[in-house]
């Protein structure tokens, strides 16, 4: 490709709208621009990279027996009624309707479609396995679209559903999924990590999130270094304390004024923080019409609480549990902002993490202004409703597999993979029938990977001060010859000569034929981040040219043969990425 043709219009200056790195560089470099919030454009040399992701995934899931179809992205209401989903999915769902009124949404994910097709068609065990999948733009009306292409209301994905006859079929095609997904980020050049993950709104009850590491990721992950532990801090279980035998004391209120922090309280009664009990107070509303239901969690002071715990703990939407408004829950079930304990509440769940059981003699709000109660113990001075742990796991807490510390790491989900078992068949009516002529449900897995927030994290991973540097498998194209003298004709004649023998070689080039200084053209190449850059100038006579790789490296004067031959082996090797 000429430069001179292309649509590249790269910017000196950092956008106002981007926050991290990747994000500004893929707008400088122009490879995106935005449209709205939450939503970018592909410019050509974006698309190009996106459209070599989604080729590694096909290759990926083709490898494995999987079939792409292409679904619509508009969902019809019905279908998600089936599910149970049309409300429960929350504000991020984009609901639409069409001139006759009838519901539909542009598609989040693709459940329920995905079952529908396959119950029109499979009828008996003989039908199964089989695997379909899809890559297309996908929607959610995110509340505050960030970060450009890791969190946008449009962004491009791939979705696989697994369809078996038996939960040990499921499982073998989980783990075909999970060695593709290895195979898929290995080849895009992220490093990365398998963890433990929560199912979210797409339900089931196991999965794993790939995780690309770096510094600035929404996510954070739980590892230990002793043993295989590793999960989000959202799925991470926690390692209950054991408490010293202790007899239980009387229960006494005591007078506590101005005390409404853990750190207050302990301090003027001179107890550690790990003697008092934190609370928490949230309310649940799912839509409009639903009446408030009030929410009380109670964990260890010293601990904090693990809100998505707390979603699966009372079994409701993410998006439906938020802080509660203090004074209308005070006035429904007696709660104190500052003072309140699990003693004396009324007409609200009562949530006690598992740790604070077998915890004796502790410190809680007495639900009365200025007022703590001491030696406060389980079972004889209150209960609960709920007992789980709702504890989230933090760097340096005891791992909960081995005891020893755990470390923390942020990162960016690039991909997902989910055990759905029956729960979509099930509520979709998906069965078939087996030998004995017995109907018998499906048992589903879904697997999706994130291309477009792929393409995101590997900028995060690969870049420098100048630019991105893109690894060979997915860059847009693999060298970039740079032409100083566009009016001398010997630069001109080795340059296109250059171009055309790189082409003849399968490689993918671009000339940079511009009218611009050789300044621009160096620092465009960097800021685009063409794997390799050939440099036509001064010695184009003696037929010398600059060979330079974007990752790091000397910059080597060669023959042009030479420098061909070099690049054309380099490509050759990396392009495949493995």
């Amino acid at each position: 490709m000429r430069a001179s043709k292309m649509y590249l219009y790269t910017l000196r200056e950092v956008p106002a709208e981007a926050e991290i790195a990747s994000h500004i560089l893929l707008l400088r470099a122009g490879f995106i621009r935005k449209q709205v919030a939450g939503v970018y454009a592909y410019l050509p040399l974006g698309a190009r990279t996106l459209r070599k992701i989604e080729n590694i995934v096909r290759e990926e899931m083709d490898a494995i027996g999987a079939q792409e179809i292409k679904p619509s992205i508009l969902e019809p209401a019905e279908l998600w009624e089936e599910s149970g989903r049309w409300t429960a999915y929350g504000p991020e769902l984009w609901r639409i309707k069409n001139r006759d009124g009838r519901e539909f949404c542009l598609g989040p994910t693709h459940e329920e479609v995905f079952t529908d097709i396959v119950r029109q068609n499979v009828t008996s065990y003989r039908q199964l396995p089989v695997q379909l999948y899809q890559i297309q733009n996908k929607y959610r009306d995110e509340a505050r679209p960030r970060f450009g292409l890791i969190r946008s209301r449009e962004f491009v994905m791939k979705d696989n559903y697994s369809f078996d006859r038996d939960v040990e079929g499921l499982n073998e095609s989980y783990q075909l999924n999970y060695d593709a997904y290895c195979n898929v980020f290995d080849r895009c050049g992220l490093t990365y990590r398998p963890v433990e993950a929560d199912t979210g709104a797409i339900g089931g009850t196991g999965s794993h999130e790939f995780c690309a590491l770096c510094e600035v990721g929404e996510e954070t992950i739980l590892y230990c270094d002793s043993c295989d532990m590793a999960a989000t801090d959202e799925k991470a279980d926690f390692r209950d304390a054991v408490f010293p035998a202790e007899d239980e004391k009387p229960l006494e209120k005591v007078f506590t004024p101005g005390t409404k922090t853990i750190e207050d309280v302990c301090n003027f009664l001179g107890l550690p923080q790990d003697k008092s009990i934190k609370a928490l107070l949230y309310q649940v509303q799912v839509t409009n019409d639903d009446p408030i239901r009030y929410v009380a969690a109670f964990i260890r002071g010293d601990r904090q609480v693990n809100e998505i715990k707390l979603v699966n703990a009372l079994d409701t939407p993410e998006f439906a549990l938020t802080m509660a408004d203090e004074a209308a829950m005070s006035a429904a079930t007696g709660c104190v902002g500052g003072f309140t304990g699990p003693i004396g509440l009324h007409d609200c769940t009562i949530v006690v993490d598992s740790e604070l059981v077998n915890a004796k003699n502790m410190c809680a709000g007495a639900c009365e202004e200025d007022h703590h109660y001491i030696n406060v113990n389980y079972g004889r001075d209150y209960k609960a409703d709920i007992i789980k742990d709702i504890k989230l796991l933090q760097e340096g807490d005891p791992c909960p597999v081995c005891g020893k510390p755990v470390k923390s790491a942020r990162s960016i989900e690039v991909g997902q993979v989910f055990k759905l078992f029956d729960k979509y068949s099930k509520a979709l009516g998906l069965t078939y029938k087996d030998e004995n002529q017995q109907d018998q449900l499906v048992q589903m897995g879904c697997y999706g990977i994130g291309c477009s927030r792929t393409m995101q994290a590997v900028v995060e991973q690969h870049h420098d001060d100048n630019g991105i540097i893109w690894p060979m498998s997915i860059a847009p194209y693999h060298v970039i010859i740079d032409l100083v003298g566009i009016h001398d004709e010997t630069q001109v004649a080795l340059a296109e000569d250059l171009y055309a023998r790189l082409q003849k070689a399968g490689v993918e080039v671009i000339l940079d034929d511009r009218d611009e200084r050789p300044g621009v053209k160096f620092k465009d190449a960097d800021l685009i981040g063409i794997p390799i850059r050939i440099v036509v100038g001064k010695k184009a006579a003696d037929g010398i040219v600059e060979y330079k790789l974007r990752r790091g490296g000397d910059v080597l004067e060669l023959s042009a043969d030479e420098a061909l031959a070099k690049a054309v082996e380099l490509v050759n090797a990396e392009r495949y990425g493995k």
